[in-house]
């Protein structure tokens, strides 16, 4: 029988011991669980850690990241990949892995986009879905992240997502929403960032209205790394875990709120219960070993399964056997084969191009570096590459995106590929041997240069197998059925919110609401590049005869061509008519994949369920259904609808006649909203713009020292954006550098591990506000008393625990 618990005992639950371990309470039959990064592979690092992926980690296999997976479009390929997750992390003796991450690609921009599925929430849902029930049957806990509406990585630890509740609702959350109706993950991790105007992990609407109250969650809400603001708003609100340790600063926060009446009892016991419960759940680890051989073959199958070919002019691609092929690019001889962050792993084995071609039937001619990754053209490299292409029969161009554009910490300025790497490009089409493209990039670029190419193979980041798997497709061992789950746009001033992001204020505006993706290009007639869902084949599909029923559509898909491959059939629904509450034209509400021999058919069907005709309506405060006629498509990408069927949908509230306030958003014009009507969407006024001033705040970030009084901040700031330009410069980001230049004040009180409390970063935030004399003696005085009490609860949690009363 367990011992009952103290105060200070249930607080340090609710707060880790080190930077990825939970605190134990022996006596109460509670053990220390283990948590470590794992979106695409299991990151736990030996020896000092950090949760910046600096440190040296154990060796994982490296799976593709959870963009390239989304292309893939297969439910059972995500659920093996979170099955490998699960006994890697069953292995390391990991107990939580922090993924998957499911945030929407709101913007093309965000840093760290690789990490994310789908600018689609149905989409991103069901594969984050596959992911938990996979990594969750190893007896390890998913803890799907970030929650919620986190969709830029500039001021991520203090800015305010101002996000009007049904775009919230529909866009931002229903991934979330699906990850916990169908797979139960034990644990969520909420974001950095406010919405509407409350911090994720003590926001009540979110952790406690949604997640518990209407999905029925019964995990525990982790925070993210440095993202606990106020501990006692956060047990209040329905925030389970504070990561990492800040010491028992939080704890004691706690203890004195329960004593003074500021916090019930009953919240902290709740919380106590979900940590109790998530222990439970994991059990002890096996420590059986994983199959590294199995695990490295189940990367190259996800890798080639989720590349996508964009181009294949003339058929050049697949290339016959004894192909005379020029190998160019530095991206062949050092894989870009996932993002630096958090989820940097430390591959098994890592094969680049050039390694992976030995293993195939083309013949290498030659291999020419061609570019200096993220330098300045190089005439003297061009040459070299253009001699090495007019030996061969055909230019195999590795290009991408290097270390620097696609990273935790920072978000991109454009949607470019470098110059050097263009004007190669350029330079090898003036030979006239046929250039295939092979391209490693994370998220979108644009791609004025396309037409210098024959074939266009994206690999996304294809972990550490992919430089085999995007061959594999290439030499047609694999039949291409990649499918974007984003969309390419012309250019970035094409995107909807390129107006609005990144927000470098103290609010980021989701002004165009629900027009994220191909919403808007689908519903504004704007064109793109390469739409969403789309991607070709070496073979060819025909749809036909469709039949809607009530529960949902039957439709028949054929081979019709030479070779065997997999179909993506998507299932699109829009409202028919122009009245009623605004939407998109057509949004995705189911999928299928579809493996057919050539000349073989397949009856596919594609249910419907209770979110396929629903919005969120304001008004009445709940989902409802319009009734009338429904536009029923199933399509092979967002343009390209095959089959398409009225539908009459029996509705469930009363029909809007129309929304006065709305103009821009019924026309989906939606690219400069002006503020009387996003208030109007918004249902409230603006949140007043925060004027920059000189006295900062707690929560201001430390690269707001800029502006500060103090001459010394102002000289820090100077001497911290040198060495951020430094390491960019280098071609490889300084995440440590990255993280403080966002970070807010009170975080360098949740990231010391006890060291620092927050009236000593309330001390700090004086001096740099310019009394350095006031500053300075409360900090002195403050790190007198919080290592008085740091020891004081040291040695109550270490004495032997008394029965209360």
């Amino acid at each position: 029988m367990t011992h009952p618990m103290t105060p200070l005992e249930k607080a340090a639950l609710l707060s880790g011991a080190t930077t990825f371990e939970t605190r134990a309470l022996a006596h109460a039959g509670i053990r220390s669980l283990f948590l470590s990064d794992g979106p695409h592979g299991i990151r736990k690092q030996v020896g000092a850690s950090d949760h910046l992926g600096i440190a040296e980690s154990a060796p994982a296999t490296c799976f593709p990241t959870a963009a390239s997976v989304a292309n893939s479009w297969d439910l059972d390929l995500a659920r093996r990949i979170g099955e490998a997750l699960g006994a890697e992390a069953d292995a390391q003796g990991v107990d939580v892995v922090l993924g998957p991450g499911l945030n929407i690609k709101r913007s093309p921009l965000c840093g760290r986009n690789f990490e994310y599925f789908s600018e689609d929430p149905h989409l991103s849902g069901r594969l984050a879905a596959a992911y938990v029930r996979g990594i969750q049957s190893r007896g390890v806990a998913a803890c799907p992240k970030h929650f919620a509406a986190n969709s830029q990585e500039l001021r991520r630890m203090t800015s305010d997502s101002v996000v009007d509740e049904r775009t919230l609702r529909e866009i931002y959350l229903t991934g979330f929403e699906i990850v916990v109706r169908e797979a139960a993950p034990w644990a969520v991790m909420s974001s950095y960032n406010k919405v509407n105007g409350t911090y994720a992990h003590e926001n009540p609407f979110l952790l406690q209205q949604v997640l518990r109250d209407e999905w029925g969650f019964d995990g525990a809400v982790v925070s993210d790394w440095g993202g606990g603001n106020d501990p006692v708003a956060a047990v209040r609100a329905g925030g389970t875990l504070e990561m990492p340790s800040p010491g028992l600063d939080s704890a004691r926060r706690i203890v004195a709120a329960m004593a003074d009446g500021e916090l019930a009892e009953a919240d902290v016991d709740a919380r106590v219960a979900e940590m109790v419960r998530l222990a439970e759940r994991v059990g002890s680890r096996s420590g059986t070993p994983a199959d590294a051989d199995a695990h490295h073959r189940l990367a190259r199958e996800a890798a080639a399964a989720s590349a996508v070919l964009l181009k294949n002019d003339d058929a050049v691609l697949p290339l016959a056997p004894g192909t005379r092929v020029a190998v160019v690019g530095d991206f062949a001889r050092t894989p870009r084969y996932q993002g630096a962050g958090s989820s940097l792993v430390n591959p098994t084995r890592l094969p680049s191009a050039l390694d992976a071609l030995a293993g195939t039937d083309l013949t290498e001619v030659g291999f020419a570096q061609g570019f200096v990754r993220g330098g300045a053209p190089d005439p003297a490299l061009v040459d070299q590459a253009v001699r090495l292409a007019h030996e061969a029969e055909v230019v195999l161009l590795y290009l991408g995106l290097d270390e620097v554009s696609e990273s935790e910490g920072q978000d991109r300025s454009h949607l470019r590929l470098p110059d050097a790497q263009v004007r190669l490009l350029e330079a090898l089409a003036g030979t006239g041997t046929p250039v295939v493209v092979v391209l490693s990039a994370g998220s979108v670029v644009e791609m004025p240069w396309l037409g210098h190419c024959r074939a266009l193979v994206h690999g996304y980041l294809g972990g550490q197998a992919g430089a085999e798997g995007v061959l594999d497709v290439v030499t047609g061992a694999v039949t291409p059925a990649g499918r974007l789950a984003e969309t390419y746009p012309v250019r970035l001033e094409s995107t909807p919110a390129h107006r609005y992001h990144p927000s470098d204020a103290d609010t980021a505006e989701y002004r165009e609401g629900l027009f994220v993706g191909y919403r808007y290009y689908t519903s504004a007639g704007v064109p793109v590049r390469f739409p969403f869902g789309f991607g070709l084949s070496y073979t060819t599909f025909d749809y036909a005869d469709l039949e809607v029923r009530e529960d949902g559509v039957t439709f028949t898909v054929t081979n019709t061509g030479a070779v065997a491959g997999a179909e993506v059939p998507q299932l699109y629904v829009g409202r028919a008519g122009s009245d009623g509450v605004h939407r998109p034209v057509r949004e995705l509400r189911g999928f299928a994949k579809v493996h057919l021999a050539p000349g073989e058919s397949s009856r596919v069907s594609i249910p419907f369920d209770d979110t396929t005709f629903r919005h969120f309506s304001t008004a009445s405060g709940r989902w409802e259904v319009e009734g009338g006629t429904w536009q029923v498509m199933v399509a092979a990408s967002a343009e390209d609808v095959r089959l398409q069927a009225d539908h009459v949908v029996t509705g469930t509230g009363p029909a809007v006649a129309g929304e006065p306030g709305l103009p821009h958003y019924r026309a989906a014009d939606v690219t400069d909203v002006p503020d009387e009507e996003f208030a109007v969407l918004l249902g409230r006024d603006l949140p007043p713009a925060q004027a920059p001033g000189r006295s900062l705040r707690l929560n201001d970030p430390l690269g707001a020292m800029r502006r500060a009084r103090s001459p010394l901040a102002r000289a820090a700031h100077a001497v911290l954006a040198r060495l951020i330009a430094r390491s960019s410069a280098k071609g490889k980001p300084d995440l440590n550098l990255l993280f403080l230049y966002g970070m807010p004040f009170r975080a360098i009180a949740k990231m010391t591990n006890g060291r620092v409390s927050l009236q000593m970063a309330e001390a700090v935030l004086t001096i740099v506000n310019g009394r350095f004399l006031r500053g300075t003696g409360a900090l002195v005085s403050a790190a007198v008393r919080s290592a008085r009490a740091e020891r004081r609860a040291r040695a109550e949690l270490a004495a032997p625990t008394r029965s209360e009363p």
